[in-house]
C-alpha cells in the first residue's frame, strides 16, 4: 500500500478552520441528499441511481476546485501561527449534534472499524456496534439459541520486523461436528507505522485478504468477524497456514501488529452446498512455507491443473488487488499523457484509469473482473479513515466466474492451463485505444476453482466446447489540454469509458442429464479525470456497473455498481510546507439472486424472531453503502511536524430481496455512522427494524485535530508518483 506514516498524537493543535474545507457546506448539502435517497427510497434491483449521485458530486467537485483557484483569501498556515477559533461556524457534518451521551476518552485505545452486516456465530447474531459510552466493540446483537460448537486458536503473533517471514502455523480440524466455520481477526497496534496488506492461505490457497489500520501512538485496535463457511473442504483436513504480514519496524516506524486469530466452528442450517473440492491458482509456495501470490506484470501467473472427470459445476474465484503506481488505479491518467506536467508535478502513473482482471483458459478468455477501487486507511489523505475505514478495507472481496461451460474440455482427462491477466489501455493520443496486457507494478493476485462432483464417481462430463461470443471491448477516449501564456501545460481534461459483453455456452452431460450451461457479463465503465493548475489539483469520478449472469444447472445473478468521486488539491510553499485537501464519496452496490459461491449475508436472519419468516421467500440480497469524507493535512517537511483533521460519515443497508413476489422485499439491517478527527459523533444502528444502538456525541467538544511527529510523501499519498514536485506548486501557478 501507499508508503506513507501519518504519525499521531504528539501535542493537540488548534488551526484555522476556514482552511480545512475549501467545500465544505455543499459537500454536507450532497451527502444529506444522497443520505435521503438511500435510506427513503425502497432498494430495488436497479442500479443507475447512483449515476444521478455522481453527476452532482462532480458538479460540486468541479465547483470546488474552482473556488480553491480564485479563492484568493484562503490561509497557508503554519505550525506556529495556528490560533485557537471559535466552534460555532465549523460546519464539518451534516446536521447539528442535539444529544450526547458519555465523552470519549482522548487517551483511550482507539477502536476503528469497518461497517459490514451481521455475521452469525454459536452465541447469536455478531455485528460491529456502538455501546452507549461511544466505545466500538464486535458484540452480540441478536443472542439466538446456542448452536454449540468448538473454537480454536488458529494464530497468536505479533508481526514486527516481518517482511519475507509470515507466521506459519499447523491446522488440524476440530474433535466437533461441523458446517459453519466463522474467523475472528483481532489486531492491536501501538506507535507509528504503515498501512500493510496480509494475505492468509491454507497451503497453496488464498482464504483472505485485509489490511491494516495505521496506529496511534496510545494505540488502536479492531476486530473482524468473517463467514469462512465457503472453505468446508480446506477445514475438514489438516493444513499448513501461512499468513503473510510484511511490517518494517525501525527507529521511525516502531509499531508491531499484534494478532490474534481464532475460528469457531458449529452447526447449524445450510441451504448451499458446499464445493467438493477447491483447486488452487496462486504460485505454489506453500510446500515452503512461503506465500503464494502472483505479483503482475512481472510474473507469468499461470498453474497447469488437472481435473477431476465427474464435475457438474465450477466456478473460478479471484483476488485482486493493485500497490505502489497501481494502489489508485482508477485516477491513472491515459499512457500519452504521463509527461503533461512534467516540469512541475513529475511522472503522472498511466495505462489509463480502467483496469481489468481477465481469467483465461488454455489461452482464451473465461471471463473478466472489473476490480473494486479500494482505499487503504494511509490512501489520499490518512484523516479521512480513522476510525471509520474504507469500503471493504478490512476484508477485500472475491469474485466469481462460472466456468461450468467449461468443463467438456476441462473434465477430458487432460491437463489444462489457468492464467491470471491485469489489462489497462494504450491510447493513440485521441479517442482510440486498444487493451493492452501491460499495467504499472504491481498487482497481486491469486484465483482458486471450486469444484462440485457428481455421487457417482465413475461419472463422466461430456459435452460440447464451448460457443464463446467475445467481441471487442468499446473503447472511447477522450483528452484536452490548455496552455499558458508561456506555453507551459495548465489543465488536462481526459474521459475514459469501456464497455465490453461476452457470453460462454455449451451443453454438458454429467449424472443428472443434459443441460445447457451459460456465462454472461455485461460491464460498463466510465471515468472523467481532470487536473487543475499545472496539477496541483486533481478531480476524478469512476463508475463502473455490471452483471454477470450463470444459467443451467445452476443459476447465479450478480448486479454491481461502484461509484467513487475524489477531489484532491496538493499546494507547496516556497519554503516546502505543503497541505492536501480531500473530499472523497464512492459507493457499492451489490445485488445477487441465486446460488452464490460465497455467503450473501441471508442466513443469520434465520435464526432471528423478526425476519426467520421471511427468509424462506427471500430469492436475493442487495448490500448498499456509501461514504463520504473530507479531510485537511498541512506538512512542515523541514520542521519534522503536521497536522491534520477528517470528517467521514458512512450509510449502510442490507436488505433481503423477494423476485417472485411472495414476500416484500425487507430492510434487515442499517447502519448510519459519522465521525469527526477520529470521534464517533453519530451512530445508529437497527435490525430488521428495531434500534440495535444509538449513540450521539457533541461536534463542539470534539477534538481540533492533531500535531504528528513526521510527514507523509504526499504524491504517493495521493496517486500521482513518487518524491515531491519539480516545482512549487503554489497557488495562481
Amino acid at each position: 500500500m501507499t508508503k506513507q506514516n501519518y504519525i499521531d498524537e504528539v501535542q493537540p493543535v488548534d488551526c484555522d478552520r476556514r482552511s480545512i474545507f475549501a467545500f465544505t457546506r455543499l459537500d454536507m448539502e450532497k451527502h444529506q441528499l444522497l443520505i435521503a435517497e438511500n435510506h427513503g427510497e425502497k432498494p430495488g434491483r436497479n442500479l443507475p441511481s447512483a449515476i444521478l449521485k455522481l453527476i452532482l458530486i462532480l458538479l460540486v467537485g468541479l465547483c470546488g476546485s474552482l473556488f480553491w483557484i480564485l479563492d484568493d483569501c484562503r490561509l497557508f498556515y503554519t505550525l506556529e501561527d495556528s490560533k485557537p477559533q471559535q466552534t460555532s461556524n465549523f460546519n464539518l457534518i451534516k446536521y447539528a449534534v442535539t444529544t450526547s451521551s458519555a465523552a470519549p476518552s482522548t487517551t483511550a485505545v482507539l477502536e476503528v472499524f469497518q461497517v459490514y452486516q451481521p455475521v452469525l456465530t454459536p452465541p447469536g447474531v455478531v455485528d460491529e456496534t456502538v455501546s452507549g459510552d461511544g466505545s466500538e466493540n464486535t458484540a452480540t446483537i441478536s443472542p439466538t439459541a446456542d448452536l454449540g460448537g468448538c473454537q480454536l486458536l488458529l494464530m497468536n503473533h505479533s508481526f514486527a520486523y516481518s517482511y519475507g517471514e509470515p507466521f506459519v502455523g499447523n491446522y488440524t480440524p476440530p474433535n466437533c461436528k461441523f458446517n459453519r466455520v466463522t474467523m475472528n481477526f483481532t489486531v492491536t497496534s501501538e506507535g507509528r507505522q504503515y498501512d500493510r496488506l496480509a494475505l492468509m492461505y491454507f497451503n497453496d490457497t488464498e482464504v483472505f485478504r485485509t489490511s491494516t489500520a495505521e496506529p496511534t501512538v496510545n494505540g488502536i485496535e479492531w476486530t473482524y468477524v468473517k463467514d469462512m463457511s465457503e472453505y468446508l473442504y480446506i477445514w475438514n483436513s489438516p493444513q499448513t497456514l501461512i499468513f503473510d504480514l510484511g511490517n518494517l519496524i525501525n527507529d521511525i516506524y516502531t509499531a508491531a501488529y499484534n494478532t490474534t486469530l481464532t475460528a469457531t466452528f458449529f452447526t447449524a442450517e445450510s441451504t448451499v452446498a458446499p464445493a467438493d473440492l477447491i483447486i488452487p491458482v496462486s504460485a505454489r509456495n506453500g510446500d515452503i512455507n512461503s506465500p503464494s501470490v502472483f505479483t503482475l506484470p512481472s510474473d507469468n501467473a499461470t498453474n497447469t491443473v488437472s481435473f477431476p472427470r465427474n464435475v457438474n459445476r465450477a466456478v473460478f474465484s479471484v483476488l485482486a488487488c493493485g500497490q505502489a503506481t497501481e494502489e489508485f488505479w482508477w485516477g491513472n491518467v491515459l499512457q500519452s499523457d504521463v509527461e503533461t506536467f512534467e516540469p512541475y508535478d513529475g511522472t503522472l502513473y498511466g495505462y489509463s484509469p480502467f483496469r481489468e482482471v481477465q481469467i483465461l483458459i488454455d489461452g482464451q478468455l473465461a471471463g473478466v473482473q472489473w476490480p473494486f477501487p479500494i482505499i487503504f486507511t494511509g490512501g489520499v489523505v490518512p484523516g479521512l479513515w480513522r476510525p471509520i475505514v474504507g469500503l471493504d478495507a478490512f476484508d477485500l472481496r472475491e469474485h466469481e466466474i462460472d466456468i461450468t461451460p467449461w468443463l467438456p474440455i476441462l473434465c477430458d482427462g487432460a491437463e489444462h492451463t489457468f492464467e491470471i491477466r491485469v489489462a489497462g489501455i494504450i491510447d493513440d493520443g485521441e479517442t482510440g485505444g486498444t487493451i493492452t496486457e501491460t499495467v504499472g507494478s504491481s498487482w497481486y493476485v491469486t484465483g482458486k476453482v471450486f469444484v462440485w462432483l457428481d455421487e457417482d464417481e465413475t461419472s463422466i462430463t461430456t459435452g460440447k466446447a464451448p460457443t464463446i461470443l467475445l467481441p471487442k471491448p468499446v473503447i472511447t477516449l477522450s483528452q484536452s489540454l490548455t496552455q499558458n501564456a508561456t506555453g507551459a501545460n495548465e489543465t488536462l481534461t481526459y474521459t475514459t469509458n469501456v464497455k465490453r459483453d461476452l457470453s460462454i455456452s455449451s451443453m454438458i452431460t454429467t449424472q443428472n442429464g443434459t443441460r445447457l450451461a451459460t456465462w454472461t457479463q455485461s460491464l460498463t465503465v466510465t471515468n472523467y479525470g481532470q487536473y487543475l493548475q499545472f496539477g496541483a489539483i486533481q478531480v476524478n469520478l469512476h463508475h463502473t456497473t455490471g452483471t454477470d449472469q450463470s444459467t443451467g444447472p445452476t443459476y447465479y445473478k450478480s448486479q454491481y455498481n461502484y461509484p467513487v468521486f475524489a477531489n484532491t488539491t496538493y499546494l507547496v510553499q516556497d519554503s516546502g510546507n505543503f497541505t492536501i485537501d480531500a473530499n472523497v464519496t464512492r459507493g457499492l452496490e451489490l445485488y445477487v439472486q441465486g446460488t452464490s459461491t460465497f455467503p450473501t449475508g441471508l442466513q443469520p436472519f434465520s435464526y432471528i424472531p423478526a425476519s426467520k419468516s421471511l427468509i424462506s421467500g427471500f430469492s436475493g440480497s442487495y448490500l448498499s453503502t456509501s461514504q463520504n469524507g473530507s479531510a485537511h493535512y498541512f506538512a512542515s517537511p523541514s520542521a519534522g511536524t503536521s497536522s491534520g483533521f477528517g470528517s467521514t460519515s458512512q450509510v449502510f443497508s442490507f436488505t433481503g430481496l423477494d423476485a417472485s413476489g411472495g414476500v416484500s422485499d425487507s430492510e434487515l439491517y442499517y447502519r448510519d455512522v459519522e465521525a469527526v478527527n477520529g470521534t464517533v459523533i453519530k451512530d445508529y444502528e437497527s435490525l430488521v427494524g428495531a434500534e440495535v444502538g444509538s449513540y450521539s456525541f457533541p461536534l463542539e467538544n470534539v477534538g481540533t485535530g492533531q500535531m504528528v511527529v513526521g510527514t507523509i510523501s504526499p504524491k504517493e499519498a495521493i496517486g500521482r508518483g513518487p518524491g515531491s514536485t519539480n516545482q512549487p506548486l503554489v497557488q495562481g501557478g
